[in-house]
């Protein structure tokens, strides 16, 4: 492995759960329980000083389910933005799939609308390849491979990570997994 990544993108496409903030399985219903993991406030400043845009992609199927209503949703997301911008960091795009597995939506990961929305938000619509999609789960690396979009993966998510690394290595096989999204854009700016 080599102390940079093969490229540097023009964009980064980030999960939220489990990669810029801890996940539950209960889902994250109040402004309180957004919690960032330790690092990644920092890690998109650093992304966003480097000139690279960034773009959040996330199911949030607690919003369909009734689990959370939209002001509260809203909460979560101005705190979140609040804290990458006290940061340092700037999130230019910003695009979630309300909907539940069984709504047949087109946007749910692991399909991959979200992901075609944010790179024509981002610009690059027709250059998949100039993105990186960092997430912590199987169907972000789902949603990456159908769009064409380079992946890795972090391991602060709640799954096991050993086996959603497995599986993604099923469809990416030369993808890296680093322990948090600190250490991954350690790893995108060559300062690992």
């Amino acid at each position: 492995m080599t102390n940079s990544p093969d490229f540097t993108p023009k964009a980064v496409l980030l999960d939220r759960d489990g990669v810029i903030n801890f996940d539950s399985p209960d889902y994250i219903l109040t402004p309180d329980q957004w919690l960032p993991v330790p690092g990644s406030l920092e890690a998109i400043a650093r992304l966003h000083a480097a000139g690279i845009r960034i773009a959040i992609v996330s199911n949030q199927s607690a919003l369909g389910r009734g689990m959370v209503d939209r002001d509260t949703f809203n909460a979560i997301h101005g705190k979140m933005m609040l804290a990458i911008e006290q940061a340092g960091g700037f999130i230019s795009h910003v695009a979630y799939c309300p909907h539940g597995p069984d709504d047949c939506c087109s946007c749910r990961k692991p399909l991959p609308g979200m992901v075609f929305e944010s790179l024509a938000a981002l610009g690059i619509p027709d250059s998949p390849e100039q993105a990186l999609f960092i997430g912590d789960s199987v169907r972000d690396v789902q949603a990456a491979f159908a769009a064409r979009v380079p992946a890795m993966l972090v391991q602060s998510g709640y799954g096991d990570s050993d086996a959603i690394l497995q599986k993604s290595r099923q469809l990416m096989p030369e993808i890296r997994a680093f322990a948090d999204l600190a250490s991954a854009v350690d790893f995108v700016l060559g300062d690992s």
